[in-house]
């Protein structure tokens, strides 16, 4: 069988497929569908320095080829996380990727600080990038100075392979992903979820509590395709590219432009096994088409 496994910094997964935070809950909640310890990874919800309740419902809203969603982060805080979900998750042979969070660049580093070192954490997401937070991390995504400035704190208060998680809204995303190599990320994750609306017109209100969202899902596939090709190649550190993938072969496609891994996000909901079946399809592919491992796939693609 082809070697599926894959690094990102100190990071070592067995398969390059992993599962996007805010899609999977903490571990416990898809553990009595899907066999964890096949998974690459585990990203797992949002994690502030405080507990955060969210916003007001309606926070979701399905659309043609996706999903709008103003969840907010709702999480347990950091120590909360630790107490309650850590002990299950030092269970499973799969690495845990703790997707961070904060409203200023303080409250990062100090979730970053206290996630250090707790057995069980193999890394850390920095979510710069979440368009349903009024304060804080949507903004840092796309100001460049203010992104620097989290991806920098962040890397001094811990040693876990830091993984910055980059906005699709930016006029360049190479300038991005290169400010986050600079400051010494192991890894980029792109991308997170596309502003958007959706209105009941009958009603004449918007249809989420929250007025705008995040677009996941089908509909912005290609556009995250596009933009995992143009960051890897401004970058050496490895790519993890997310968005909209249902199947193998929109996996292939992230990993064919240069992407090292993939993360399955909103497909999780309706088919909770689609990390998994888009693994086999991977190995599928390299055995079908003769590589031995899926880092001779990685940036393959034809220069036109």
């Amino acid at each position: 069988m082809p070697d599926l496994s894959v690094k990102i910094g100190s990071l070592e997964m067995k398969t390059p497929v992993m599962v996007a935070s805010g899609t999977f809950g903490y571990g416990p909640e898809y553990a009595g569908l899907v066999d964890l310890n096949k998974l690459g990874a585990m990203v797992v919800k949002g994690i502030a320095l405080h507990p955060t309740k969210g916003n007001a419902t309606p926070r979701t809203v399905e659309v043609p080829s996706g999903l709008i969603n103003a969840i907010g982060l709702p999480n347990p805080g950091v120590e909360g996380f630790v107490d309650r979900y850590m002990p299950f998750l030092r269970g499973y042979d799969v690495p845990v990727i703790v997707n961070i969070w904060g409203t200023s660049v303080e409250d990062y580093v100090e979730v970053a600080r206290r996630l250090d070192g707790v057995d069980g954490v193999h890394a850390l997401e920095v979510n710069v990038s979440c368009p349903n937070i009024k304060e804080g991390s949507g903004v840092f995504g796309t100001d460049l100075d203010g992104f620097r400035r989290v991806v920098d704190g962040v890397r001094r208060a811990t040693q876990l392979p830091m993984i910055p998680k980059l906005a699709p809204n930016v006029a360049d995303i190479k300038v991005f992903a290169r400010a986050a190599e600079e400051a010494g990320a192991d890894g980029i994750s792109l991308i997170n979820s596309y502003p958007a609306l959706s209105v009941d017109v009958a009603k004449r209100r918007p249809r989420l509590a929250n007025v705008t969202g995040g677009l996941t899902g089908p509909a912005i596939h290609s556009i995250a395709v596009k933009l995992v090709w143009e960051a890897a190649a401004a970058v050496s550190i490895p790519v993890v590219g997310i968005g909209g993938i249902t199947n193998s072969e929109e996996a292939l496609e992230f990993l064919v432009v240069g992407a090292s891994a993939v993360a399955v996000g909103t497909a999780s909901f309706t088919h909770p096994n689609t990390a998994l079946d888009v693994t086999d399809g991977i190995a599928a592919y390299l055995e079908a088409h003769g590589f031995s491992s899926v880092g001779e796939l990685v940036g393959s693609m034809e220069r036109l």
